[in-house]
Order: C-alpha cells, then structure tokens, then sequence
C-alpha cells in the first residue's frame, strides 16, 4: 500500500470514528448547548501536553510554503474565534495543523453578546453566532503567551501564531484606530502575522471600517506601527474581509490595503446571508448572527477568485472549508493557505489529515 493510499485509509478512518461516535456525542453533550460544548472543547485541549510528535505523525503535514516571509509547515490553519484566548494554542501543532490564528481579542476585555449566541444548523453543516468578540483581552492573551515563551519567529508552539484583532465594543467608530494600535501594541512581538478583523457582523458598525476612508486610515496606522516596532522586520498585516462585500466595495478596499503596504487577505468571515440553509435549519433563519460552513463553502470560493484576479496579495482561503475536496478548491481558486473552524467541528481531525494529504 502506498503513503498516499495509507494516508487516504487513515482520514477515512478517522472521519468515521468522528462522525460516528465522536461528534453525536459532543453535539449531545449540555443539553446541547453548543457555546458550552465549545469552552469544554477548548479546554480539554488546552491539558493536553504541548505538542503531540505522534499526532502530528497521525495527522500528516503538507508541503511547507512561504508566505508574506513566513515559512508554513503546513497549508491549514486555525481559523480565528475557534481558540479566541489561545487556551489551547500549545495542542494545534500536535492536531495536524500548519498554523493557527488565536483571537479575535480586543483591547478592553468583554463579554460578548447575550447568550444563547451559537446555534447548530446540522442538516446544513453550518452554524450561526452572534458571539461579540467576547475575550479575555489583548494583554490577558499577551501574558498567557508570554509565559509559553512565545515570540515572534520563534516557534515556541511548533507552528507559525498568527493573532486576529478586533474593536472593543463601547469604543466609538471614531477612536477605532487608537483601539487596534493598543492590541497591535501588546501583541505584535507574539504574532508571526497579526489579522485584522473588520468583517465580523456581531459588533455594531464595525463592518464600516471596510469603507474605505476608515480602512485607509486603520491599515495605515497599523503598518505604520509595525515599522516603528521592528524597523528591520516589521510584522506582517493581513485583512479579513467579509463575503458580502460587492465588487466595487471589495477592490476599492483592495486597492487601499496594497496602497497601505499589508501584506495579505482572509477571505472570507462569516455570512448574513441565510442561503443554504435546507430543511428543519430553516427555522434558524431569522437568528441574529453571522453563518459559516458549507453554505459558505463556493461564496468564500468566488471572493477569493475576484481578489486573485485584481492584486498579487497573497490569500488566506476561509469559509466553508467542510472536505479537503473544498480546500483543493480554495487553493486551485489561488489561495496560499486555508483555515478551518466549522469544517473542523462538523468532521474533526480527519479534515485536517485530508487537507494535508493533498498533493
């Protein structure tokens, strides 16, 4: 039997025990509650032992690829919200994965949205939040990662960190900047890259700095402070853009972040569109929040290609990432890496063995 064959037989394995067994019982799990299912997750993670040789032997890497001069053992990450606090940022590396994006954190800690504020759509593999960036804050997640020994380039957790930062909700739109440059401050000499969300629905307005007069604004101060912090070496900035961009809106906002010297794109956050959603989900229409998973899965796609095509930015392909079928795909529409989040809670680890199982 060959690698590859042995591979394939091991994510198919891997997905049955998950699906089977695995997931019906996390999804029961708290009456289920899936914000609850969620913490308990992460923390059980967060026991494991730093990192795992034998499960990062189980689960594979890929091939390494650069970007944005960052050397990636592997193409698939952890997309942003999964591990907000990096409680369980030292177990990733072991799961397989190349890369993990901790975050979203905001400069003040907050509490996020009302609960209930998660809600599986299963017939639809999607899910619907309205979380509310809700953190522990920058300087919490600064010394956590502090006491790791975490630095920049360093390696400290066997895979490459990047940060995701977003605005703290009571400060206004107008002091935004000022809010971003407290995390970016804390954070910067922690993150291999630090990602900039603008794109998340479930804080009010923050969707506007998209515009471009606040985006010009917010990446310029951003790249500005990474200069000022490492002239030599200045930390990477990518921006997450959100799938409901239309065109005009989405190369405008491109041509600000080349124009501001970031040095690449997440595309895509969640959704408010309710497209996708089939049967008994349909109920869950009317429920405040941003979706994600395989509703997503071409419109994140299609972002991608349109961004591809009007700069030499490099990608981060997010969003309905659901099979390493979806991920071929990301990377075919010109993607350098994936993220996963929704993908991962619906299928587990073997979608992360399957991705890195790519050729």
């Amino acid at each position: 039997m060959s690698r590859m064959s042995g591979r394939e037989a091991l994510t198919r394995a891997l997905l049955h025990g998950y699906t089977g067994v695995v997931r019906p019982g996390l999804f029961s799990m708290f009456g289920g509650d899936a914000e609850s299912v969620h913490e308990q997750m992460i923390k059980a993670l967060g026991k494991l032992p730093r990192q795992s040789r034998a499960g990062e032997l189980a689960f594979g890497r890929s091939k390494p690829v650069e970007v944005a001069g960052i050397t990636f053992p592997g193409r698939v990450g952890v997309a942003a919200g999964l591990d907000k606090d990096g409680v369980a940022a030292r177990a990733w590396a072991g799961l397989g994965f190349g890369f993990a994006e901790l975050g979203t954190v905001t400069a003040q800690a907050q509490p996020g949205n009302p609960q209930p504020r998660v809600f599986r759509a299963r017939q639809s593999h999607a899910i619907i939040n309205r979380m509310g960036f809700n953190n522990h804050g920058a300087a919490a997640l600064a010394e956590r990662l502090d006491g790791w020994g975490v630095e920049r380039g360093n390696n400290a957790l066997g895979i490459p960190i990047g940060i995701s930062v977003g605005k703290t909700k009571v400060t206004p739109l107008e002091e935004a900047v000022g809010d971003y440059l407290t995390s970016f401050r804390l954070l910067a000499d922690k993150a291999d890259y630090v990602a900039v969300n603008i794109s998340s629905p479930n804080t009010p307005g923050l969707r506007q700095l998209q515009d471009a007069e606040h985006l010009r604004e917010l990446t310029r101060a951003l790249v500005a402070e990474a200069k000022v912090l490492d002239p030599a070496n200045p930390v990477p900035v990518f921006v997450n853009f959100a799938p409901d961009l239309g065109n005009d809106a989405l190369y405008e906002a491109i041509g600000v972040c080349e124009l501001a010297g970031v040095s690449g794109l997440i595309a895509t956050n969640t959704t408010l569109s309710r497209e996708g959603l089939v049967g008994d989900d349909q109920a869950l229409a009317d429920q405040a929040g941003g979706m994600s998973g395989a509703p997503l899965t071409d419109r994140s796609r299609h972002v991608v290609e349109r961004i591809v095509k009007h700069t030499d930015l490099a990608v981060i392909g997010a969003g309905g990432i659901m099979t390493p079928a979806d991920a071929r795909a990301m990377f075919d529409a010109g993607a350098k890496l994936v993220q996963v989040y929704t993908g991962f809670i619906y299928n587990g680890p073997a979608l992360v063995s399957g991705i890195n199982a790519l050729s």
